[in-house]
């Protein structure tokens, strides 16, 4: 059984009072925020208010680079090369790396976003673009990804320190990698059997998938995607039962 755990939840993904609002909520309860740079998602001064909320809750701040995808929400396979996707995520870590730095705060790790994740998982040419762009800005920063996946060889070979990430809130299919979006049941809603089965996993390290076979998963860190109406409840539940069950809450930054 594991004694800590990492809790990280997308953020920075809106603009307005509300999507303020639940940030903040998000905030309270995570030990790592992974925070849009506005290709997929936010804008400059979303960027400089949940940099600044996350400094002061003590939170560590992850740079969420993804695809120039604005219409998609970074979702859509667009088939960049590697060139260029070292180019798209250059230019988003500096951008979040300048808000850190002119809030007195420090970027920790980074974790791609969306189709660009899903594609640096099996790619390695992705996978070393951007380890290659996360180095070149800091060579101390982490790579949040999963386990097994080329991203986290990649990071290696880069040498990065790449950190096991699992989601709370997502199916796995029996190779053990997530469900497609598309597929009937990808996305769990439920808070308490999400809450359940991510426990399950810190507990003893396995995650059943949708086939109902028993995945043995590393992680270091727990996902809650935090545009997703369930995604505070779930936050609230899952973040109570590892206290409960002794479960230390630290960020592995």
């Amino acid at each position: 059984m594991q004694r800590a755990i990492d809790l990280n939840a997308d953020v920075g993904e809106g603009s307005g009072d509300s999507r303020r609002g639940a940030d903040a909520s998000l905030l309270d309860l995570v030990s790592s925020a992974s925070i849009a740079c506005g290709f997929h998602a936010g804008d400059a001064r979303t960027m400089r208010e949940t940099v600044s909320a996350a400094r002061d809750r003590g939170v560590a701040i992850g740079a969420h680079p993804s695809y120039p995808d604005l219409p998609g929400f970074g979702r859509r396979e667009l088939g960049l090369d590697a060139a260029e996707i070292r180019r798209v995520v250059t230019i988003q870590l500096e951008l979040l790396a300048n808000v850190c730095a002119r809030a007195d705060a420090r970027l920790a790790y980074v974790k791609p976003h969306g189709a660009l994740y899903n594609r640096a998982t099996l790619d390695r040419s992705a996978a070393d673009a951007i380890a290659v762009a996360v180095s070149a800005l800091d060579p101390e920063l982490r790579v949040l990804c999963p386990g097994a996946s080329e991203l986290a060889d990649s990071a290696g070979r880069a040498g990065l320190q790449a950190v096991a990430e699992a989601f709370a809130d997502r199916a796995y299919g029996a190779d053990g990698r997530l469900l497609s979006r598309e597929r009937a049941g990808a996305l769990l809603s439920d808070p308490d059997s999400a809450a359940a089965r991510a426990l399950k996993l810190v507990t003893d390290g396995t995650i059943e998938s949708v086939e109902g076979r028993s995945l043995r998963l590393e992680a270091r860190s727990l996902c809650v995607h935090g545009d997703g109406d369930s995604a505070l409840p779930m936050l609230q539940i899952l973040r109570r039962r590892l206290e409960e069950a002794g479960v230390e809450i630290v960020s592995f930054a």
